[in-house]
Parts: structure tokens; sequence; C-alpha cells
């Protein structure tokens, strides 16, 4: 990896990890609404956004509360979507790997951890959340960037 690919990974998975972090409150649990999440459409564009979001979402999730199962499931959830983003033929289906798979993965990590959370429920809470994060803010802000000609496929 090239040191420009490195540092823009390292600055992703920075952002992605503050981001949570910081927002801890609605970041974890059940309902949840990531903002970082709205990241997971940066493979579209950038390749190197695929580890970067990788490291930044297994970096958070230590604080999380979920312990090891998070940090594996969470950060392995990221992983695969965020490889599949980068293979999506457009920007809006780009969003669909990030929805679908955290709200299988992660919505039944979160019934398997929490006692008394109907799994169905937990699936269509993390998909809802996932869904606002990256079609309600990912979505503009990526084509922002683009406007902006910060970024290009």
């Amino acid at each position: 990896m090239k040191i420009k690919s490195l540092a823009l990974s390292a600055m992703l998975a920075a952002l992605y990890a503050a981001l949570t972090i910081v927002l801890t409150p609605i970041s974890f649990g059940p309902l949840q609404f990531r903002v970082s999440e709205a990241l997971t459409l940066l493979p579209f564009y950038l390749p190197e956004a695929v580890p970067g979001l990788f490291a930044g979402c297994v970096l958070a999730n230590f604080f999380g509360g979920y312990g090891m199962p998070d940090v594996i499931a969470g950060g392995g959830a990221t992983l695969l979507a965020a490889w599949l983003s980068s293979k999506m033929p457009c920007l809006w289906l780009a969003a669909l790997p990030p929805v679908v798979v955290n709200m299988f993965v992660i919505g039944t990590m979160l019934h398997l951890l929490i006692d008394n959370t109907p799994l169905w429920s937990t699936i269509i809470y993390v998909g809802l959340g996932q869904a606002g994060a990256c079609w309600i803010v990912g979505y503009p802000l990526m084509l922002a960037l683009e406007k902006r000609k910060i970024l290009h496929r």
C-alpha cells in the first residue's frame, strides 16, 4: 500500500472512530443511528476506504460496551459491506451493502447479546438506522463531494 493510500485509510479510520465515539449514545444498541456509517459509501470512489472503515469500526467498537463480539462482528460486517460497496455499479446501490449486511449481522448479534431483544425488531431497527445514515446522510454528502470535484469515479 502506498504512503498516500495508507494515510487516507488512517484518516478515514480516525474520522469513523471519532464520529462513532463522540456520538456514542446514538451509535450503539438496538436503536442506533451511527452517523459515521455515512462514510461507508466512500469505497464506491476510493478503494483505500475499505481498510480505513474496517479499522475505524474495530476501534470504535472497543468503546461501545458490547465487547469482543461487537469488535469482531461489527468489524467483519463493515469490512464485507465496504468491499461490496466498492463493487457496486452506482452510488445509490453502493449504500445497499452497508444497510443489508449490518441489519442482519448487527441485528442478530444484538439479539443474542441483549436479553429480551426480539430478533426481527432488532434487525429492522438496525436496518432503518443504517438506511438513514447511508441514504439520508451519506448519499447527499457523496453527491456534494462529487459536485465540488473532491470525489470522482
